[in-house]
């Protein structure tokens, strides 16, 4: 007879993601998942069928989460301030102590690159597609900008994000400002 879960797959899940937002994939063991989600091994195992799995579901667990401030972009009827108050938001959402943790999907791409599994590589390129669309559809906001100056924009602006994900790890407040206004100086 199959025992019944003593946790909710959605709150381990939640432990999971803020342990390899702040080390890694790599830098996070199973013996780690099992202490901060307060699980064994042999039910990671039954539940998400490996550390990788953890991993993606942490990731999906990400994208919700940062809902949060990606749904003012996507309701935001105010062009390019939209855009820069979502990277103003970005940076509190990432904010723990003094310092910010980054973006754990950026952070992900910088750390595993093209060694990411195929599955979890879909779910960060979503990511940034699902971004990438959210930056057009602002930037069409301005009736004055050319189809191909938004989509340089929206490029500029994805990787710009990048950026500031990198930067709020190890930059002061008044440096990552400074990046995002002058972000901003020109678009």
């Amino acid at each position: 007879m199959a025992r019944t879960k003593q946790y909710k797959e959605e709150d381990v899940i939640q432990k999971a993601m803020n342990l390899f937002w702040r080390n890694g994939y790599e830098g996070t063991s199973v013996r780690m998942l099992e202490k901060e989600m307060g699980i064994n091994q042999f039910s990671i195992y039954a539940s998400f069928g490996s550390k990788h799995g953890v991993f993606v579901e942490s990731i999906k667990a990400y994208k919700s989460e940062l809902n949060s401030i990606r749904n003012v972009l996507k309701n935001s009827n105010n062009g390019v301030l939209g855009i820069k108050q979502f990277f103003y938001d970005f940076l509190e959402f990432t904010k723990e102590n003094e310092k910010g943790k980054g973006c754990l999907v950026c952070n992900t791409v910088s750390e595993l690159g093209n060694k990411a599994e195929p599955d979890l590589m879909v779910e960060l390129m979503k990511f940034t597609e699902e971004l990438r669309t959210l930056f057009i559809n602002n930037l069409q906001q301005d009736k004055d900008r050319s189809e191909e100056m938004i989509e340089k924009a929206a490029n500029f602006l994805t990787t710009a994000m990048l950026g500031l994900s990198l930067g709020s790890r190890i930059e002061n407040e008044t440096q990552l400002e400074d990046y995002i206004e002058m972000t901003f100086k020109k678009l």
